[in-house]
């Protein structure tokens, strides 16, 4: 069954060469919002790549290790770095127990990333997740047919909407772009 992580939307947007990750901050345990400023964004390989991460800070943050391990491995080749941290996180017992998603993309290339074997790259240039993921990517969806918009743009207006919809999202939202 997918676990569904509450406090946490991630969207990832590309548009007319630019990309852009953005997250909102806010952190629950359980029930209880603890924090309204977290960052579930970030760059990595030499600012080359881009993540965004859902569900336990401390699965995510050790799934952000290994991904970061693969992409230095294959001299950050995306795709081959996202197919091996899926087979690494399916095979290896520790790593199976991990509770988190991610999304990760390039100047060219966007995936989401889950625990349950997952490797899901968007037929558009608009992925996200968590659990104000699909009202941020229904919102971006509509802004990238019917605006001019930027990526940047794009991705704080549908996260703000999601915000206003998701009582697990809020509208503490932190970005990091690629051009």
């Amino acid at each position: 069954m997918r676990p569904q992580y509450h406090g946490t939307t991630i969207l990832a947007v590309r548009r007319d060469g630019k990309v852009c990750i953005a997250g909102d901050g806010q952190l629950t345990l359980e029930d209880t919002i603890i924090k309204n400023s977290g960052r579930k964004v970030r760059k990595l390989f030499d600012g080359k790549v881009l993540v965004g991460y859902a569900g336990g800070a401390a699965d995510a943050l050790a799934l952000l290790d290994v991904f970061e391990v693969k992409l230095k491995q294959y001299d950050g080749d995306l795709t081959r770095a996202v197919i091996e941290v899926a087979k690494e996180w399916r095979l290896d017992r520790n790593l199976r127990r991990l509770e988190a998603d991610l999304v990760v993309m390039d100047a060219e290339k966007m995936f989401l990333l889950s625990g349950l074997g997952e490797i899901v790259e968007p037929d558009d240039d608009v992925v996200a997740l968590g659990s104000g993921g699909t009202y941020a990517v229904a919102a971006a969806r509509a802004l990238m047919r019917h605006t001019n918009l930027s990526a940047r743009e794009i991705a704080l207006a549908a996260m703000n909407i999601a915000a206003k919809i998701c009582v697990y999202t809020n509208d503490h939202i932190t970005f990091e772009e690629l051009e």
